[in-house]
């Protein structure tokens, strides 16, 4: 007789992860685990795996480069079978190069041999400013989605808003007496900060949605839509603190690019830089969002919200010193904190 009180395995049980050693990919790793799935994860041979070991014990962490499709094939699915693949694997800088290589070819080439290890269902972490792609990181990730919508397995594409750390560069020259810096007034774009957590639990249940899931699903975390300005008053008031700003031009952004642009055609290292300002002029100005095309704009109410945690919490647990920075071992750049850091 079967017990009924007994809790069912998990669909899609085996599961093979990509970008582990990120935040967002560490923190799924744990929920993976917690769930009660068979994790196993490739990492570069530099990356500290008793680290990952330790935040998500019971995982199965092998050496290897998943930007090279042979180490992919022999160090990582090793010719086993597995469920599921899960990937949180993103480019570290956003430029043109670096970004076709992984958040293109790498995922591209670990989907291939995903399926050729029995694999029927896909999760990919991707993001919602792919909406409306302008920058070439933006492209590499709607051309591999592009790609995983037509391979024929069931999929779900998470588009997160924004993260915690993104919205985190702050604190301590807040902290330090200086202004919050913004763009423009500060309430010309908005977004829905999740957490790393959340968004972990929000890619396993995605996993437990399958078989015949096929849809991209833009996310954000709880609470209304926010500025940058309010998420400046909000440090301020946990600090207490009178909120004090100062105000960026977009327009920097522009001459930087052209300059830099017009340089690089000399020096194509600036080329790179160039394509960084064109970045940080995109996240100034373009609220990361659920978009109406219909009505040309960005709706907050349409935008989903999931999970408990606010970025308020994340704020008080910074302030206080209950919980620090979290970086990645590869952690994918985020063009808007580096802006306002200045």
């Amino acid at each position: 007789m079967p017990d009924l009180g007994s809790t069912p395995p998990p669909k899609n049980r085996r599961v093979f992860l990509l970008g582990a050693t990120g935040t967002i990919g560490r923190a799924t790793a744990r929920a993976l685990a917690a769930s009660g799935r068979d994790v196993v994860c490739l990492v570069r041979p530099s990356a500290d795996a008793a680290a990952l070991t330790d935040a998500a014990p019971g995982i199965v962490v092998r050496a290897g480069e998943a930007t090279d499709p042979v180490s992919l094939r022999r160090d990582g699915f090793a010719g086993e079978r597995f469920d599921a693949l899960v990937s949180c694997l993103a480019s570290r800088t956003g430029a043109p190069k670096d970004a076709w290589a992984v958040d293109y070819a790498a995922n591209l080439d670990a989907l291939t041999a995903a399926q050729n290890a029995g694999v029927s269902t896909v999760v990919h972490l991707s993001a919602i400013c792919v909406q409306r792609p302008r920058l070439a990181f933006q492209h590499a990730k709607r051309a591999y989605e592009d790609a995983l919508a037509a391979s024929g397995v069931d999929y779900a594409i998470v588009r997160p808003t924004a993260f915690f750390k993104s919205l985190s560069g702050q604190i301590d020259r807040v902290r330090a007496g200086k202004p919050f810096m913004v763009f423009g007034d500060g309430a010309q774009t908005a977004c829905k900060p999740i957490s790393d957590a959340d968004l972990a639990q929000f890619i396993v249940e995605r996993l437990d949605d399958a078989p015949g899931t096929r849809a991209a699903f833009p996310i954000g975390g709880p609470g209304p839509a926010m500025t940058p300005r309010e998420q400046g008053a909000m440090l301020f008031d946990i600090l207490g603190r009178e909120p004090q700003f100062q105000s960026v031009p977009t327009a920097l952004f522009d001459v930087a690019a052209g300059v830099l642009g017009a340089l690089g055609r000399l020096v194509p290292p600036l080329a790179e830089k160039a394509e960084f300002a064109r970045i940080a002029k995109y996240y100034a100005c373009e609220s990361m969002l659920v978009y109406d095309a219909d009505a040309g704009r960005y709706d907050a109410d349409a935008t989903p919200s999931f999970g408990t945690e606010t970025l308020a919490d994340h704020y008080a647990k910074l302030v206080s010193g209950a919980q620090t920075h979290e970086r990645g071992a590869h952690t994918m750049f985020d063009a808007r904190a580096n802006a306002e850091n200045g």
